[in-house]
């Protein structure tokens, strides 16, 4: 007789946990999996994939304005808000739904409702008992809101999703990815944006040349960026306008406001404390390079442990540690390759160090770096700029950093990863013949170092 009731026990139906769950059940494991809520966590219902969706729908406005330089000719267009919202609701119906026949087809049993762990093998839901050889904590993250008055007046980033109307003004605190993420869809969308941000500009920890060029973009898009702005504290007036009060006392008024403030993990009320599981000053799960907690059989994926909080990352993390567990394949992830973007308008890809990092750990760096007026804007007369940006090791021309604003560099920069996950070095870009015309080639024509 099995000693355990499953093999793997995980809580939370996120990235990390459903990849983890399938990737043990088709390696014949037992494997249940706990959810409260919908299965596809944050990116699938909450983050990536609507927020996505939005950036798409809210591309087309200028879209239809660049037509006119085509020769395209059409009356002027309008959105229906209502529409949008329930084709995106739909989609994340239809993916809830794959999620839930992979599990299936995966052997893995979906346990609904919310899991407590009572020790190192049991979990309790709905006043049964379930125990496992190992417990998987991929519970994910929350938005972080601050103690200030009048929070309860304003949206984080779950809820600005499921807006019943699309606000005329809108007022986004916070200049990180989910900030400015939002504010690029609204200002697409036809709202009035205005965006405030405590540092010296968006996207606080990016290259500085990434930073200073998305701002100087987002300005020309019509986004109101204030800088070294911070919020004392929120009214709702009346008529339901919110207004809010900075610290140098400015009264800035509008029908939404979203706090994009940063996320923290979720790690309230699952029992993690009370059997010894090590959290961190933010409440994260303090996990080895191989996803194993303070407890032994305990195990943490995903945004919980604060590593690197991306959906890729965490699925990841799941499978590594599946195959550390069961397959006899101990892995682990390199967390210092991971590519990254940020789906502005223009959007954001980036890969490696930032310029700053480079000279700090590898002291004599090249930079090279070129700003240009994309090929498609040439005829639509739209005033948007690109950057891309190659940083290499001055000793042995190795890449460290690709970096790049424009339209496509999300996608562009899939592809440089895997170079540079190769090790790919200045002389091997320079001899790759680029594909013309596209904005991709002035990765490998790039030959002016900046002083």
């Amino acid at each position: 007789m099995a000693q355990y009731d499953f093999d793997l026990l995980t809580i939370g139906g996120g990235s990390g946990g459903t990849s983890a769950s399938r990737r043990a059940g088709v390696l014949g494991k037992r494997v249940a999996l706990f959810e409260e809520d919908r299965v596809g966590g944050t990116c699938v219902l909450r983050g990536c994939v609507p927020k996505k969706l939005l950036v798409y729908g809210s591309h087309f406005r200028e879209e239809f304005e660049d037509a006119a330089g085509y020769g395209w000719t059409a009356p002027s267009p309008t959105l229906d808000w209502k529409k949008l919202q329930e084709a995106k609701n739909r989609e994340m119906d239809r993916l809830n739904d794959v999620y839930k026949r992979l599990l299936r087809d995966a052997g893995v049993r979906l346990i609904e409702g919310r899991a407590r762990i009572l020790d190192a093998h049991t979990v309790e839901a709905g006043g049964q008992r379930y125990t496992a050889a190992h417990l998987l904590i991929a519970t994910g993250s929350r938005p972080a809101m601050p103690s200030i008055p009048g929070i309860e007046h304003v949206l984080s980033s779950d809820g600005v999703l499921s807006l019943p109307k699309l606000p005329r003004r809108m007022i986004i605190v916070g200049g990180g990815y989910i900030g400015v993420e939002f504010a690029s869809i609204f200002n697409g969308l036809g709202t009035q944006v205005t965006l405030l941000v405590r540092e010296d500009t968006v996207l606080k920890g990016f290259d500085e040349d990434v930073r200073s060029v998305l701002s100087q973009e987002l300005r020309k898009k019509g986004i109101d960026l204030r800088c070294g702005v911070s919020v004392r504290d929120v009214e709702k007036k009346p008529d339901g306008t919110r207004s809010v009060l900075t610290k140098t006392g400015d009264t800035l008024e509008a029908e939404v406001v979203l706090f994009a403030t940063g996320r923290v993990p979720n790690t309230r009320g699952f029992g993690l404390e009370e059997v010894g599981v090590k959290l961190d000053e933010h409440g994260a799960v303090v996990v080895d390079e191989e996803s194993h907690s303070s407890v032994p059989n305990i195990h943490a994926v995903g945004d919980v442990t604060n590593r690197l909080n991306l959906t890729p990352v965490a699925i990841v993390e799941g499978r590594a540690l599946v195959e550390t567990l069961f397959h006899g394949n101990p892995t682990r992830v390199d967390h210092a390759v991971i590519p990254s973007a940020v789906f502005t308008q223009p959007p954001v890809g980036t890969v490696g160090l930032t310029e700053q990092e480079a000279r700090e750990k590898h002291g004599a760096v090249d930079v090279y770096v070129s700003s240009f007026r994309p090929m498609r804007h040439t005829m639509s007369g739209r005033n948007e700029g690109a950057m891309m940006k190659v940083l290499t090791e001055r000793d042995t021309g190795r890449v460290l950093g690709f970096h790049m604003v424009g339209v496509d560099a999300p996608e562009i920069l899939q592809g440089l990863a895997v170079a540079f996950q190769c090790g790919v070095t200045k002389k091997q870009l320079d001899a790759t013949v680029g594909i013309h015309p596209t904005a991709a080639e002035e990765f490998v024509t790039l030959r002016d170092k900046r002083s």
